[in-house]
């Protein structure tokens, strides 16, 4: 995803991530998201599943709802502060951080739902900043709710980049099998072209690399992909490989980087998958994020860099046209889960050999 300037379904029988469960784990928290849409469900059953320590922000009554509609065994737990939840296995401790108390029509745009998305979240980033939480994990928004909110951010990242309190933020897109980083994002790919400039692309393949150390890989190999078809072929597609990319890659790796390329963007990520890079940055957005969702909207995780706090997502949207039938599925919020957990501990693994 670009680099940010900050301004300050059935379960049974599946493969569940090893997430943990035990109240000695960090707690994350868990923002609800559209309200509308499919957060509230998928939510409800990750809890049903055990998801571990997590607490929701959101809406208590919102979420009563969805334990209802589903018949899940659990009850719903209004706190008033993250410090007072339990953790019971049974139990769903909720933040009231919006001012939405029961169901909306579901599967509709509403400003009302985009105003409370947005109130949720910063409420979280507010408990994670402070280290009461010690990560986010974030149901989808609506971009259309927020824009009729009155909220000019096209996202997730941009809020966290203008809240969380990091000088910049990227994000990386990872499954199991590759691993990404976009140059730039949510944008006209007229405006992406113009605004892939040198400075975009070191901060990229800076975030590329320190996202790979972050998943446990020691020195990650960074393939960066070309902007141009066959990554401009010589100059015969395109100048901007030449004058830009290729640049920017010398650069990186007298940083000590292991970056390569400038690689074309339609063969990069099938040799990504068979091992011979652990990290590709992608120009834009489709470019990155195609591969990623073509092997499952289940398995795919977005993560935040550059955070000072940890922060994941599922790789969905808010699903509004299946949302409040009970078909929603949870694995991609349980591997978001399973990934806030795994870099948790390795952020603090690596805080402990600094201290040492």
């Amino acid at each position: 995803m670009q680099t940010i300037p900050s301004e300050d379904a059935g379960l049974a029988g599946r493969q569940q991530p090893d997430i943990g469960s035990s109240a000695a784990s960090p707690p994350l928290a868990i923002t609800m998201g559209d309200t509308a849409g499919i957060g509230p469900e998928i939510i409800a059953k990750a809890f049903a599943e055990g998801c571990g320590p997590c607490i929701v922000y959101g809406s208590a009554g919102v979420m009563a709802d969805a334990v209802a509609r589903l018949g899940l065994a659990l009850r719903v737990r209004s706190i008033a502060e993250p410090e007072k939840a339990r953790f019971s296995p049974d139990v769903i401790d909720v933040v009231d951080a919006c001012d939405i108390h029961e169901s909306p029509p579901l599967g509709r745009i509403s400003a009302a739902c985009g105003k409370a998305a947005y109130d949720a979240l910063l409420a979280a980033i507010g408990a994670a900043r402070t280290g009461t939480v010690a990560g986010i994990v974030t149901a989808p928004i609506n971009k259309e709710a927020l824009a009729a909110a009155g909220l000019s951010y096209p996202g997730h990242t941009e809020i966290l980049a203008a809240h969380g309190g990091a000088a910049r933020v990227a994000m990386m897109l990872a499954n199991d099998e590759i691993r990404t980083v976009l140059v730039t994002i949510h944008t006209a790919l007229r405006l992406a072209i113009e605004q892939a400039d040198f400075a975009a692309q070191m901060a990229a393949i800076r975030f590329a690399h320190e996202g790979g150390r972050a998943l446990g890989i020691p020195a990650p190999r960074i393939a960066v992909a070309g902007l141009n078809p066959h990554a401009g072929e010589g100059g015969l597609f395109g100048s901007e490989e030449i004058e830009i990319i290729a640049p920017a890659i010398a650069a990186a790796r007298r940083e000590g980087i292991d970056a390569s390329g400038p690689w074309p963007g339609d063969t990069v990520f099938f040799q990504a998958r068979r091992g011979r890079f652990d990290v590709v940055v992608a120009q834009y957005h489709d470019q990155g994020l195609i591969p990623i969702k073509y092997l499952g909207l289940d398995r795919g995780v977005n993560i935040t860099l550059g955070l000072p706090f940890i922060r994941t997502s599922p790789d969905h949207g808010t699903a509004f046209d299946i949302a409040g039938q009970g078909i929603a599925d949870p694995a991609s919020l349980m591997t978001a889960i399973a990934y806030a957990r795994r870099l948790i501990a390795a952020k603090a693994d690596t805080e402990r050999e600094r201290v040492s």
